[in-house]
């Protein structure tokens, strides 16, 4: 029987300009892996123009690059199995499916997490997406992130939402409560990379991919601040990352904030809300992309989970407290004056 492709054209962005042509298309087709790119491009199924192409070719950004892909998806060849795992969706329709991960819920199986996951439940939910690379998940959000991710439905949604994110022309808005009260809001342009020593880990080092997080200040608590996080890069960790960097690191990110320390005159309560709250306070609660049919900007949302909400509840009751407080000093102040 005779192999089955599917042939695609990608353009190359500007950030991928210099890359070596077998690191750029595993860049911009990241659910395939890179001894997969590298078997097409030797087996002469990708070109530039009308000219065959070895992996260490040097692109240029602006070149169209051909790609004939092998039919047989890497998802179907993992043999990922289907679940009944329960999902929120947000929006569905036959290109494109919006879903609202819990905490808790890995998007892709690995090492460690071979079963359970966000692909497995899709899945479960429609086993036509089987078809489709990773199920047809575009994205991905750490396993103790909640909030939207894209799914395509069809191999054209794939490739179009794919050259959307490459393009970034997808619009990511997070929401997150990190340890520190921030003065205003701003911006971290700085490269990340894997750790040198600990693998499970990202680190920001000069030699690493690009990385750019706008940020600004919601509402500032005692010793705490709510932000409203956007990103312009996708980058592993990257707000976890980036904010720590700042020294305004997640609350609950066991991996990126360091030991728990209880604020200065905080109530019982709060120590107890921060203590206990088991995860990153990152939620992805904002994703607005171009349907890759009809061209519609379509614009989602999705509330915080009842776990953040409640955190902040305690912290704004907290900051009310300590405004009292204030308020009591300042007028003791005056009477003792006067």
């Amino acid at each position: 029987m005779s192999a089955e492709f599917r042939a695609i054209e990608l353009q190359i962005p500007e950030e991928l300009n210099g890359f070596r042509l077998d690191s750029a298309l595993a860049r911009m087709l990241p659910e395939h892996s890179r001894t997969r790119i590298k078997g097409w491009i030797e087996a002469g199924r990708v070109q530039i123009g009308r000219l065959p192409c070895k992996p260490r070719d040097v692109v240029s950004a602006g070149s169209r690059v051909q790609v004939r892909m092998s039919g047989e998806s890497e998802a179907a060849s993992a043999a990922v199995l289907p679940e009944a795992i329960p999902l929120k969706i947000v929006h569905e329709d036959p290109d494109v499916l919006v879903v609202d991960k819990p905490v808790g819920l890995v998007v892709h199986p690995g090492a460690g997490n071979p079963r359970h996951t966000l692909q497995n439940a899709l899945l479960g939910w429609d086993p036509r997406l089987a078809s489709i690379p990773r199920a047809g998940i575009i994205h991905r959000l750490d396993k103790d992130t909640s909030g939207l991710l894209m799914v395509a439905r069809t191999p054209e949604a794939h490739t179009a939402l794919t050259r959307e994110l490459m393009a970034r022309s997808v619009s990511r808005e997070y929401l997150a409560v990190c340890v520190g009260v921030m003065t205003s809001g701003g911006t971290i342009d700085q490269p990340i990379g894997r750790h040198r020593s600990d693998r499970l880990r990202m680190t920001v080092r000069s030699d690493g991919r690009s990385a750019t997080t706008h940020y600004r200040v919601l509402e500032r608590f005692r010793a705490h601040s709510y932000l409203s996080v956007r990103l312009a890069t996708g980058r592993t960790h990257q707000i976890r990352l980036h904010l720590s960097h700042l020294k305004y690191p997640l609350v609950g990110d066991a991996v990126y904030g360091g030991r728990f320390g209880r604020p200065r005159g905080a109530s019982e309560e709060l120590a107890r809300a921060l203590r206990d709250f088991g995860h990153q306070a990152l939620h992805a609660a904002k994703l607005a992309f171009d349907h890759p049919r009809t061209g519609e900007r379509l614009a989602l949302e999705a509330p915080v989970p009842a776990d953040f909400a409640a955190l902040l509840e305690v912290l704004r009751a907290d900051a009310r407290e300590a405004s009292r407080e204030l308020a009591t000093r300042r007028s003791s102040g005056r009477s003792v004056g006067g």
